[in-house]
């Protein structure tokens, strides 16, 4: 079978040469270095703004944290970005989904940090930045769980000046991201993808891009098809 970088290449053949130049620009510009964790948000437009969020500062991968409301996309906001984000959902009913995200999340080395406006000194511009970042985002209504609270490394706080307690959550996001993002991308830590990493990301977003895909593939490797017409 072939690696994910020979994939991509011959799936590359059905792809505008357009969208492969998108890919080659876009891709090196990901991040796993930061992630974005969700928990019962349930107002469509927030949670859909915050994958679009994370498309547009360069981060890969949200994390959706489903015990007693569903996440749905509002297309009419996401505007196409949920295609481009890997999207980890945690939902089996009888369990702590937001406990498995967060042992899953500490497993692979990330410092879980809820966001609170009664923090004391930790905003997005001073964080740390050189242990990868979950950054975690509650209900509308109510904010994070004890769950996450308690699994909780690190508590910031966005600066306010105004009456009102909190941002909205989507608008939390967006600071967050863009200030944390702007960051990252000036300093010396590695937060770029490896290049592993990389191939994998090109070879999925060619199997979202391409029609019929899989079945192209499956022809790819059948070696007595090679005479067959792949389009």
């Amino acid at each position: 079978m072939p690696n994910p970088a020979e994939r991509y290449a011959q799936l590359s053949a059905f792809i505008s040469e357009n969208k492969q130049q998108l890919f080659n620009r876009i891709a090196p510009q990901r991040t796993r270095h930061v992630t974005v964790v969700l928990e019962d948000i349930y107002q469509p437009h927030n949670a859909s703004a915050v994958v679009r969020t994370a498309d547009l500062t360069g981060v890969q991968d949200v994390h959706i944290i489903e015990n007693r409301n569903k996440y749905t996309v509002n297309p009419d906001v996401t505007l196409g970005s949920s295609k481009w984000i890997d999207m980890i959902r945690y939902r089996d009913r009888g369990k702590d989904n937001a406990l498995d995200c967060m042992q899953a999340l500490k497993a692979k080395g990330y410092c879980i940090v809820a966001t609170s406006p009664r923090a004391d000194h930790v905003t997005p511009e001073n964080i740390p930045l050189d242990k990868p970042l979950a950054f975690c985002f509650g209900t509308e209504l109510t904010g994070l769980t004890s769950t996450i609270l308690d699994q909780a490394e690190l508590f910031m706080r966005i600066p306010m000046y105004g009456f009102t307690e909190s941002f909205n959550i989507s608008v939390s996001a967006a600071i967050t991201l863009y200030t944390v993002m702007q960051r990252l991308r000036a300093s010396e830590v590695p937060w770029r993808l490896t290049q592993a990493e990389l191939d994998e990301l090109k070879l999925s977003w060619a199997r979202k891009t391409v029609q019929s895909a899989r079945e192209i593939e499956g022809r790819l490797d059948r070696p007595n098809d090679d005479q067959a017409p792949l389009a």
